[in-house]
C-alpha cells in the first residue's frame, strides 16, 4: 500500500460513453475498456486514502472550433454521450469536471480546485494517451504540479501509439517532476 510523501489527485480523463458507443466504431473503444479494471482499481486506493479523484470530460459544442477540421462531433455538452461510462467507479463525492478542451486545466479552474486541497501531484489516466491525457499532464507540469501518466490506465487508438507515445517522456529532462509508471508502482511508493 503506498506511503506517498505527496498528496496526489488522480485525473480520469474522457472516460464518457460516447467514446464507449459500440456504433460509433471508434478505434479507441477496445483498447479503453481494456484499462477500465486498473483505472477501478487506482480509484479505490485514491478513495482509501482519502485522495481526490476527478472525473475531467469533453463537454464541446457543434460549432467548437475544433470540429472544423476531421473530427466530428461527439461528447457534446449536457448529452448522455458526455457522461462518465457507468463501469467506473464514480461517487458523488468525486469531483465531475466537463472542460471545453483537450486539457483538464483549460478554462476549468481545476488549478485552484487542486490548490484548494493541497494537492502537489497530479496522476493521469484515461483516454486518449497521445492528446488529451498528455495535454492535461503537460499543463499539470505548468501549472506546478508534478505529474505521473499511469501507463496501465491509458488508452490511444493502437497499442503502438499509446507505447510511442510514453515512450518519448520515459527518460525526460523533468524527471523526477514528470514521471510515466504503472499504477502499482506509483500507488507502492
Amino acid at each position: 500500500m503506498s506511503t506517498h510523501k505527496d498528496r496526489p489527485a488522480l485525473l480520469i480523463i474522457d472516460m464518457v460513453k460516447d467514446n464507449f458507443d459500440e456504433a460509433k466504431r471508434l478505434p479507441i473503444t477496445a483498447p479503453a475498456r481494456a484499462i477500465i479494471p486498473a483505472i477501478n482499481a487506482t480509484i479505490r486506493i485514491f478513495r482509501e486514502k482519502g485522495w481526490p479523484i476527478v472525473f475531467s470530460t469533453d463537454a464541446f459544442h457543434p460549432e467548437d472550433f475544433i470540429f472544423k477540421g476531421r473530427m466530428k462531433p461527439h461528447s457534446l455538452a449536457g448529452t448522455t454521450g458526455a457522461e462518465v461510462i457507468d463501469e467506473l467507479d464514480r461517487e458523488e463525492s468525486d469531483y465531475w469536471l466537463p472542460k471545453p478542451r483537450f486539457s483538464a486545466f483549460f478554462e476549468t479552474g481545476l488549478e485552484d480546485w487542486l490548490n484548494k486541497r493541497r494537492v502537489n501531484l497530479c496522476a493521469v489516466s484515461g483516454i486518449a494517451t497521445n492528446f488529451c491525457v498528455l495535454t492535461t499532464a503537460m499543463d499539470a507540469l505548468c501549472h506546478d504540479f508534478k505529474t505521473v501518466i499511469l501507463e496501465d490506465c491509458c488508452a490511444a487508438s493502437s497499442r503502438e501509439i499509446h507505447k510511442s507515445t510514453l515512450n518519448l517522456y520515459r527518460k525526460n529532462p523533468l524527471y523526477p517532476l514528470f514521471r510515466i509508471m504503472r499504477s502499482e508502482d506509483f500507488l507502492l511508493e
